[in-house]
């Protein structure tokens, strides 16, 4: 055992602070080792977010291989911090919660820890929502039924007994989450590596597959104005030989054209409001025809964007991806044997696993455009892997991508969204909510948003707040590092009117000021166009404001 670790001298077992939950775990219990605290970043970064990453990027410019790039080094910028404010957890054996009473006080830590557990419990409905989708998918394969559009009776029951599932492991405790994370990490890892095995084999070679990146970055309709005329411009994907897969293109608009022969030279239009275009290829034995999609208009008196520009702006997205566990990792690295464990752990990980299947996500896609003659434009291309099993025909496949889909949300969920919130709250009141109710009250509130409503407008409102975290990680690490140089006090940590409670009002003035200041600072730039850079780049705008300003009003009060 590591000579790093501090334990408990003091019975502090009365204190209203104190609960076995948010005890330190002592040395003799720290059984997870490098390979575990891996398995458990395998299993949270393999989810269906992680696979659309490289999309989104891809989608707005960028090549395939500067969004892997910007994944990649966004990753290791954010393992740092992960690891620096993981060293706690590992040295004293306490979870976030009780870490951060160190630097905002015993009352203050909730403004924290309780906004942190609130986003993931808004992720935690939106996962298991999806996990439940994946039932009724398995359920239809199974009784050959066919799936419904928009809600229904069998979507709630796949809800329901996804819901059950995630809250078995969260009753069982900690070993349970430490055993699942084990054994689905290499299933997991497998997975990836056939799905990249059958886009290869089927597409006839890794280069014949990646080069098809290039079509997928190109909008199928756009429009351009020069002077008073309108041109619309069409752009269908080929196949593997280079050949259009578009033959015929419809205008659907209060005038429908009716189809006509596909032209990729540009076409003169009278612009309309709500011109849509379709595409369809006639020449197959069942005519094959894309989905409806809304042509871009594209202001050709616009500067370009800069492309570092661009670049920082996704690094600051990527960072933000996982800005939630930066804060709470403490809550996973205090199972740890040793620093090193936690430091490799973290490393071996997070930042492979997340550009390995931000690579699957690429590949897959991208050889879905050859592999799929029903893929005629970019937009219909299988970017999230419910739409690319939803084009194999054959059950048995169906049956075992839902299952392997399962495997990931289930694990993603619990290790992300279960484990911190179940934290949180039993830190409102520890003597009377355990881990246990801690997460109970989790699933409660992935119930009560109705994640089957609000499903994309959560996740942009869940993106946005994770972005704004960084002032509190700022205040964490400036804590740990500068103000007390790594030396906490373990049993003032659970005094109801020692140091940590700040003159017994239980909050740091100076945390709040950082924490309020970060924020504010990052938001300024939403309302003041002249100063969006600070919105845009919010983690790292509100990380050093709240690092600098903690540290500087906290050695003001020395």
């Amino acid at each position: 055992m590591s000579d790093d670790i501090v334990e408990l001298k003091m019975d502090v077992s009365q204190s209203y602070l104190y609960s076995e939950d948010l005890a330190p775990v002592p040395a003799s219990e720290r059984t997870w080792s490098k390979w575990h605290l891996a398995a458990i970043w395998v299993g949270m970064a393999v989810c269906i977010p992680t696979y659309l990453l490289a999309s989104y990027m891809i989608k707005t410019g960028l090549n395939w291989h500067e969004a892997l790039v910007i994944i990649g080094l966004a990753n290791l910028i954010i393992t740092i911090p992960m690891v620096l404010n993981g060293h706690a957890g590992v040295k004293y054996g306490v979870p976030f919660p009780v870490i951060g009473r160190a630097a905002f006080g015993t009352k203050g830590v909730h403004i924290a820890s309780v906004t942190r557990g609130i986003i993931a419990c808004g992720w935690f409905g939106v996962q298991t929502w999806i996990g439940g989708l994946a039932i009724y998918a398995i359920f239809n394969a199974i009784t050959g039924a066919e799936g419904e559009l928009g809600l229904s009776i069998g979507k709630f029951v796949g809800f329901g007994i996804f819901w059950i599932i995630n809250m078995y492991f969260i009753w069982k405790g900690t070993e349970s989450i430490k055993w699942l994370e084990t054994y689905s990490a290499p299933i997991l890892i497998l997975m990836g590596i056939a799905l990249i095995v059958w886009g290869y084999v089927q597409a006839g070679g890794f280069g014949i597959v990646l080069k098809q990146s290039d079509q997928l970055e190109k909008t199928a309709a756009t429009i351009t104005q020069n002077e008073d005329a309108y041109f619309l411009n069409l752009q269908s994907l080929k196949d593997k030989e280079g050949n259009i897969k578009v033959n015929e293109y419809n205008i659907v608009s209060d005038e429908t054209s009716g189809w006509q022969a596909f032209s990729e030279n540009p076409i003169t239009i009278n612009l309309i409001e709500n011109v849509q275009i379709q595409f369809r290829n006639s020449n197959s034995e069942t005519p094959i025809v894309s989905s409806i999609v809304t042509p871009t208009i594209i202001d050709s008196t616009a500067k370009p964007t800069s492309k570092m520009w661009s670049y920082l702006l996704w690094l600051t997205a990527m960072v933000g991806f996982w800005a939630t566990m930066s804060i709470s990792i403490a809550d996973i690295t205090r199972y740890a044997a040793t620093q090193k464990d936690q430091v490799s752990g973290q490393f071996i990980g997070l930042p492979t696993t997340m550009m390995l299947y931000s690579f699957v996500g690429i590949f897959v896609t991208c050889a879905a455009v050859i592999n799929f003659k029903d893929v005629l434009i970019a937009e219909d291309a299988p970017w999230d892997p419910v739409s690319l099993i939803s084009k194999f025909e054959n059950p048995t496949v169906v049956i075992i991508a839902q299952i392997f889909m399962l495997i990931a949300t289930l694990s993603t969920n619990i290790a992300a969204n279960v484990i911190a919130p179940s934290n949180a709250f039993s830190n409102l009141m520890p003597k009377k909510i355990s881990f246990r109710m801690g997460g109970i009250i989790t699933g409660i509130i992935g119930i009560l948003i109705a994640p089957w409503w609000l499903l994309n407008e959560i996740s942009g409102f869940l993106v946005f707040v994770s972005g704004l975290l960084g002032p509190v990680l700022g205040i964490l690490i400036a804590d740990y590092y500068l103000v007390r140089d790594k030396n906490l006090d373990l049993t003032a940590l659970y005094e109801e009117e020692g140091i940590y409670s700040y003159n017994k009002t239980g909050f740091n003035k100076a945390a709040m000021i950082a924490l309020f200041a970060g924020v504010i600072v990052a938001l300024v730039g939403y309302w003041v166009p002249a100063l969006s850079f600070l919105y845009s780049l919010s983690w790292f705008t509100g990380f050093i404001i709240s690092f600098v300003l903690y540290y500087l009003l906290m050695k003001n009060q020395k």
